[in-house]
């Protein structure tokens, strides 16, 4: 009777099939709805911002252009409900002047994105070199490397942003013969870059103390393997997870940093559009033309809302002692 039962357990048995970590990834996040709806709004706005400068220049979209006939006269409010919605301007026009809101916010996302996205990038690749050596190496030179962070992160960035914009920005364009906007974008893609890495490389260096004495890390340096091979080729492709979460997390902080420093002023200046500077010019008209300011306003929380979700998504997912059912 044993046997019979052992038989057709043997009969009915179920293959076992091993699953990769991506797979294992891809199924978690395909099974979070709420990521991937962000994932999808995330690669939305990424693309819209792409093509935006297409679309400005087959004059698809004019971000710049005056309309005095859609407004009641040089500062006066739009013509038409809602802040002159129609088919034509989808989020109406600026009071005043009568741009394209539309448009303006599109432009504004290509600015915001390209200096978050090259922010972050930044804070990336010096945080995962500095964490990597700073872990791997260990006696002094970690000791220095963790002062040398610890002497960063006591530097308030939001005031250091506003403190130097006006001098370095300065400096940029002497040495660059670059117009104001593309200096203002230089400043803030390095300064910010340049006080988010310490955090990232806290990450990199604690999650490389626990690889160094592992087996692959021992075996390497058993074979001859070089102080750059350990480092590039041994233990980075061990870290794509944190640096992969870390970027998407940051992302939603940069764009939030550079609203915050064109509202006051001190970020792309007019006429390029961002949404610091757009949501700045709204203010004044928030009761008179109240949708002047909710549009931007909205747009840039769901662009950053997107980019949360998705760093929470895939934090999730990335976690090695989350759920595998």
């Amino acid at each position: 009777m044993a046997e019979t039962t052992l038989e057709e357990a043997r009969d009915g048995a179920v293959a076992i099939k091993g699953r990769t970590p991506w797979q294992i990834t891809r199924s978690r996040l395909t099974r979070d709805k709420v990521t991937m709806v962000a994932l999808g709004a995330a690669i939305f706005f990424i693309v819209l911002a792409a093509i935006a400068p297409l679309l400005t220049t087959l004059k698809i979209i004019d971000p710049y252009t005056n309309h005095s006939d859609l407004v009641g006269g040089l500062g006066s409010l739009p013509l038409g409900p809602f802040g002159g919605v129609s088919g034509t301007h989808w989020m109406g026009v600026e009071p005043g002047i009568g741009r394209d809101i539309f448009a303006r916010v599109i432009a504004g996302l290509t600015t915001s994105l390209t200096v978050a996205v090259s922010a972050a990038v930044f804070s990336v690749v010096l945080g995962t070199i500095i964490g990597i050596i700073a872990g791997t190496t260990g006696g002094w030179v970690d000791w220095l490397l963790s002062r040398v962070i610890e002497f960063v992160l006591s530097f308030p960035q939001t005031l250091m942003l506003i403190a130097l914009s006006t001098i370095v920005i300065d400096l940029i364009r002497a040495g660059t013969h670059v117009s104001r906007t593309p200096a203002s974008m230089i400043f803030m893609i390095v300064v910010m870059g340049f006080f988010g890495w310490p955090n990232f490389a806290r990450i990199i260096r604690g999650q490389v103390l626990s690889l160094r004495e592992r087996e692959f890390v021992e075996a390497a340096r058993s074979l001859g393997a070089g102080r750059w091979r350990i480092y590039f080729k041994e233990l980075l492709p061990h870290l794509w997870a944190p640096i992969l979460v870390y970027a998407t997390l940051i992302m939603p902080q940069n764009i939030a940093t550079e609203a915050a420093l064109g509202f006051l002023g001190v970020g792309i200046q007019a006429p390029t559009p961002s949404f610091g500077s757009i949501l700045n010019d709204s203010v004044s008209y928030a009761q008179a033309d109240p949708a002047y300011f909710i549009f931007p306003g909205v747009t840039l929380f769901l662009v950053v809302l997107s980019f949360n979700l998705l760093g929470d998504g895939l934090r999730d997912a990335l976690d090695p002692k989350a759920d595998r059912q």
